[in-house]
């Protein structure tokens, strides 16, 4: 430090300037309320020149809310214990914008406890105003969102029970009815009948059967739609013997149709028998329904690359390819041929146990053949000899 360093007065705040040109607004109030004194920052914020400002009351620069607001809760509030602070207002402008600020006041009083003026200085809230007014709307929004989870658990917990009263509509008050009518028809058939009577007996059982099958296709559409999805009971064991009892069963109902099979398994495999069973007469009978009377309905079945691949297929009419789209769909009939037997689940359900098993199904459908394939992974492993205790 040199001697003139030394000898350099050091500046002094000028206390005009920081009055008049502060980062806050400063105003003074005479008892009655009225502006005696305001600092040019403010007068700058408000667009409105000081010496216009001198004179008017501090809630004629507020808007209607604020003037409310004033006389309802700052005035009282500041007679009352003589100061405030953090009290939100908002200005209006020359141009009549709003300008949120954050206000603290003092009274000044003398020895006697007189009012002499007050003291009031804002501080600009803009960027304040508008995060508590985020945090006021996520708030709000955070509240609704909660009430609506739990208005849908609520409705969740309602579904439920519906769901399970559902069911069991269908698995119990539907069955037994049907049951019944099954067994009147066995007893009728012991009885001496006339060709006629024959006749409408297997005209009985044929609806019998049919109404079981579509009770079953719904009970399982309500399942997957409604419930927790079809449950599996998985075991090893041969494919073989499971799909061609389901031929079997569709020859004997259709004895004038050829049904042809190429299976090419040679092990176990882990799958769900009956589900597999219903897989495949619902694709087979609809091939069958389909597919041209005077061309058989070919299956086949083999594994390659770790999947199994099944695939059923008919000649006949094409489907179109916008009906492709949606022929898994629930309720959807491609009605190729004027047939409308069924509520259109066979399908759907077919799908979601392929969907079960973790495969999928498919189809193409041409000029020479529609075909529906079904794969899914192979995914029981072998056995590790090597750890057999019957090897050591």
């Amino acid at each position: 430090m040199t001697a003139a360093d030394t000898a350099r007065p050091t500046p002094t705040e000028d206390l005009d300037d920081l009055y008049e040109n502060a980062p806050c607004g400063y105003l003074s109030l005479q008892p009655d309320g009225r502006i005696v004194k305001v600092n040019r920052t403010l007068a700058l914020w408000l667009d409105i020149p000081a010496e216009e400002l001198l004179g008017k009351r501090l809630r004629d620069l507020l808007n209607m809310a604020g003037r409310i607001f004033y006389e309802t809760h700052f005035a009282p509030l500041l007679r009352m214990q003589g100061f405030f602070n953090e009290v939100a207002l908002d200005l209006i402008t020359a141009d009549g914008k709003k300008l949120p600020v954050l206000a603290n006041a003092l009274e000044r009083r003398d020895d006697a406890g007189k009012l002499i003026f007050t003291r009031v200085t804002l501080f600009q809230a803009v960027e304040r105003r508008r995060y508590e007014r985020e945090l006021v709307e996520a708030r709000v929004a955070s509240d609704a969102a909660g009430a609506a989870i739990k208005t849908e658990l609520d409705t969740e917990r309602q579904n439920s029970e519906l769901r399970e009263q559902f069911i069991a509509i269908l698995g119990h008050d539907l069955r037994n009815p049907l049951a019944s009518m099954s067994a009147a028809v066995r007893l009728l058939r012991k009885e001496t009948l006339t060709p006629r009577g024959g006749g409408v007996l297997d005209l009985m059982q044929g609806s019998v059967s049919r109404m079981s099958g579509l009770i079953d296709n719904v009970l399982d559409f309500a399942r997957v739609r409604l419930g927790s999805g079809l449950v599996l009971a998985s075991q090893v064991q041969p494919l073989e013997p499971v799909v061609r009892q389901v031929l079997d069963e569709l020859r004997a109902a259709h004895p004038e149709r050829a049904l042809e099979t190429v299976f090419s398994i040679e092990d176990d495999i882990e799958f769900d028998a009956s589900r597999i069973a219903q897989l495949v007469s619902n694709l087979v009978a609809n091939a069958l329904t389909h597919g041209k009377p005077d061309e058989p309905v070919r299956l086949s079945a083999s594994v390659s690359d770790g999947h199994l691949e099944l695939w059923i297929a008919n000649s006949g009419v094409p489907i179109p390819a916008d009906a492709q789209l949606s022929l898994f769909e629930p309720f959807f009939r491609g009605d190729r041929n004027g047939s409308q037997e069924g509520l259109g689940l066979g399908l759907h359900i077919s799908s979601e146990i392929a969907r079960a098993h973790g495969g999928v199904l498919s189809v193409t459908s041409d000029d020479t053949e529609t075909r529906f394939t079904f794969t899914m992974p192979i995914t029981r492993e072998k056995p590790d000899i090597s750890q057999d205790p019957g090897n050591e």
